[in-house]
């Protein structure tokens, strides 16, 4: 690759006008519907698209790391200098033309820049959001609606910075496993920015059970999905999902030779360990066999969670389906990545799988924190007395019967 640099601002503005204009249709679409609805319908609109865009983003960024195109444009936050690879062909080219094999060429660096123009126009609208959330009259839910928004924005800020290192760090696995667990948790926080302003809740019962043992079933069952999460991610980043070709077992075996010691080395270059050596094929071993351990853990969990959810009517059918559904497409694009040697279509919907699963999961402690507020007894009022000695003749009339 000819030489670079790894920040160049000067498109930056040009950058910032081209996410303005994508995020520009639902903001528009967004305001006309206070024409015909609330304002609160309008801010709603705008929420939801949010968080559409912000889902679609998290499976692009999945797209462009498995077709190796994190390193299309090998700077930030334009490509060679400039907006979009348009300007950026003679580099470009130059660049595939000394490594015909390498991160560069014409379409991976396409691909790098559609996925910066969504990040931009993600960020564009939660700006809208962020602004509308304080421009609004005070009311009731205003507080937590300002509260996630503003949450919201620094949080988009700390992505893409996030983003920025993971081009200038060569796609280091420790800054691309946090950068995509950062676009998981603005998904949550967007999530919760959706249910601030009022979406219609679905009715179920309250859970004959004690409230409190679904909420902590439920957190039990998240915290693994994260962890999962997490050691899938390092999977995905470390490019060992064919360490293991096969299954049930890994590489004939049920215990290959593993090295989890240098799998697990958190601050080290992609493929390299810490002292510059090349990972060996039991560190990726070690990473995989560790992803299908918890696979196999957290299914167990999520099935004791569809049965008590089924057994305490705990969202109705559809949650505990809902959740079993989602399961149920997390093993199977899993296995597909292995028996069929890691398809493309599969690994993008396996990372939105998770991202689905974990929000399912953050919704459910919702539900199970209404269930907590209808279990609760409501506070007996207080006595008054009677007027005009009404309580002492009611006494006088029950010490006589």
């Amino acid at each position: 690759m000819i030489e670079h640099v790894a920040y160049d601002l000067r498109p930056l503005l040009a950058i910032l006008c081209i996410g303005a204009v994508i995020a520009a249709l639902p903001v528009w679409w967004a305001l006309r519907r206070a024409d015909r609805h609330t304002p609160n319908a309008r801010w709603r609109a705008l929420a939801v698209f949010t968080l559409f865009l912000t889902f679609d983003l998290v499976l692009f960024g999945a797209f462009t790391r498995l077709t190796d195109s994190g390193l299309g444009c090998p700077d930030w936050p334009g490509c060679y200098g400039h907006a979009s690879p348009m300007g950026a062909q003679a580099p470009i080219a130059a660049s595939q033309l000394a490594m015909p094999s390498g991160p560069v060429t014409l379409q991976k660096a396409w691909i790098e820049m559609i996925h910066r123009y969504m990040a931009t126009a993600v960020g564009a609208m939660i700006v809208a959001l962020f602004v509308a959330a304080w421009r609004a009259r005070p009311g009731p839910r205003r507080t937590g609606q300002r509260v996630w928004a503003s949450l919201a924005l620094v949080w988009v800020c700390v992505q893409g910075a996030f983003g920025a290192l993971t081009v200038s760090m060569k796609l280091q696995p420790s800054i691309v496993t946090l950068h995509l667990l950062g676009g998981l948790i603005l998904l949550c926080m967007l999530g919760f920015l959706v249910r601030s302003v009022g979406l219609p809740q679905a009715a179920g019962r309250v859970s004959p059970s004690p409230p409190g043992l679904s909420r902590q079933l439920v957190w039990v069952v998240l915290g693994m999905t994260w962890i999962q999460v997490a050691l899938g991610a390092w999977v995905s980043t470390n490019y060992a999902v064919l360490a293991c070709a096969d299954f049930p077992t890994c590489q004939g075996v049920w215990l290959p030779p593993m090295d989890f010691s240098q799998g697990f080395e958190w601050w080290r270059p992609l493929g390299k360990t810490a002292d510059g050596h090349n990972l060996t094929l039991a560190a990726l071993t070690a990473i995989h066999w560790t992803h299908r351990v918890g696979a196999l853990l957290l299914t167990l969990a999520v099935l004791a969670l569809c049965a008590h959810m089924r057994r305490v009517g705990l969202a109705g059918r559809s949650g505990w389906g809902g959740l079993a559904a989602l399961l149920a497409l997390q093993l199977g694009t899993g296995l597909s990545n292995v028996v069929l040697q890691w398809p493309l279509a599969a690994a993008v919907v396996h990372t939105g799988g998770a991202a689905a699963l974990v929000m399912f999961l953050t919704g459910l402690l919702r539900v199970t924190n209404d269930q907590v507020g209808a279990a609760a007894p409501a506070p007996v009022p207080a006595e008054r007395p009677m007027a005009g000695g009404g309580a002492t003749r009611l006494a006088r009339a029950e010490g006589a019967s």
